[in-house]
């Protein structure tokens, strides 16, 4: 049984922050890029983000393969890469867990070995499990580390879970938050519903997931009658892999919406607007014309361009950009210069060579 969740940790996650999913640097021939993944870790830090996850989609679920066997190294290193800043403030550091009973107790334990504080819990790839196997599960692997609950679109590996599902998984006591990222209205309906239902409302945070549609997600107050009374909940953050790239603007975005929020959403018709801006950008960073296929290297491309990424490099060979992505990658570049960030990342490219040097020299 774990120790539970640290309670900086827990009432960050309520409050609601901004969790960008770590990609993986590779070179060339495929192997880990040491130096860059840990840049990249240590860009997301000085972006201002309120925590990473790691070994999750972006990170490439391939690196789980025993001939590549990855997944151990990329969470130590961000775990290690984290520790070294001395943040004075809470972080919340995000394993992915994924697979069949074993497999998911195995890589609980392995975040725990790092301090990691939750498991991001993956229902991928069980198309097999019942309901209430799924259910058993979570419980399972909920006794080995805190988990965030993960609806996944069916696109790309994900399956459907009823309203019934997300009601009984909202009273797992571990369970802390759930990401919800169907990339459907519907689907996201359920589970807030299902959450707002539940004995644990007020315990359970929801982060957005679904790409398509980050602004309205973090805009929107949920609102259902339950036992008479009127029980509200909000997206109170987000965990998402478009956050990976142009990492400092979402920051910024994230503390406007806050702020329009507070101030009786005073300004929401410009940040809408600049929603419509997020969601043509990420239909293109992550492919949607084509099911997705080119989503990793559609971020690799963006971080490429910045020099944090040598290049496109996936462990899939077959996982490149799709027909025309380029060229579109082109046009959201040149259409929507203010939610880049490279003027930030050069500075920072800049500072962290520095950095890097100081602390190589011997004292």
């Amino acid at each position: 049984m774990h120790k539970g969740l640290d309670s900086s940790v827990r009432l960050l996650l309520q409050q609601g922050t901004i969790i960008p999913a770590h990609p993986l640097a590779l070179h060339k021939d495929l192997t880990i890029d040491e130096q860059r993944q840990r840049t990249l870790t240590r860009y997301y830090l000085d972006c201002g983000v309120g925590g990473l996850a790691v070994g999750v989609h972006t990170t490439q679920f391939t690196i789980r393969k025993p001939e590549i066997n990855l997944l151990e190294p990329v969470l130590k290193m961000a775990a290690e890469e984290i520790d070294a800043a001395g943040l004075k403030r809470p972080f919340i550091k995000v394993a992915g867990i994924c697979g069949p009973g074993p497999q998911a107790i195995r890589e609980a334990g392995l975040a725990v070995k790092y301090g990691y504080d939750l498991g991001l819990l993956s229902m991928g790839g069980l198309a097999h499990y019942t309901e209430a196997e799924l259910i058993a599960h979570a419980r399972a692997v909920a006794a080995v580390i805190p988990v965030i609950g993960f609806y996944l679109q069916p696109s790309v590996g994900g399956r459907l879970l009823s309203y019934s599902f997300w009601r009984e998984f909202s009273e797992i006591p571990a369970v802390h938050a759930i990401k919800v990222a169907p990339f459907n209205r519907y689907q996201t309906l359920d589970v807030v519903r299902a959450v707002c239902h539940s004995s644990r409302s007020n315990e359970i945070a929801l982060y957005t997931g679904n790409d398509d549609n980050i602004v309205p997600d973090l805009l929107t107050p949920y609102r259902f009658e339950v036992h008479g009374k009127q029980v509200e909940k909000r997206f109170v953050g987000g965990l998402l892999g478009h956050w990976a790239v142009w990492t400092r603007r979402a920051v910024e975005l994230f503390a406007d919406i806050k702020q329009c929020i507070a101030n009786d959403y005073a300004g929401i018709e410009g940040l809408l607007a600049r929603g419509i801006e997020v969601t043509d950008i990420n239909a293109v960073i992550f492919d949607a014309r084509n099911s997705f296929k080119g989503c990793i290297p559609g971020i690799h491309e963006l971080l490429r361009r910045q020099g944090l990424l040598e290049g496109r490099f996936c462990l899939d060979p077959e996982e490149e950009l799709s027909a025309g992505q380029l060229e579109e990658i082109d046009r959201i570049v040149a259409a929507y210069p203010l939610h880049n960030d490279d003027g930030f990342v050069k500075g920072f490219l800049e500072t962290d060579k520095d950095r890097v040097e100081q602390q190589a020299i011997p004292t």
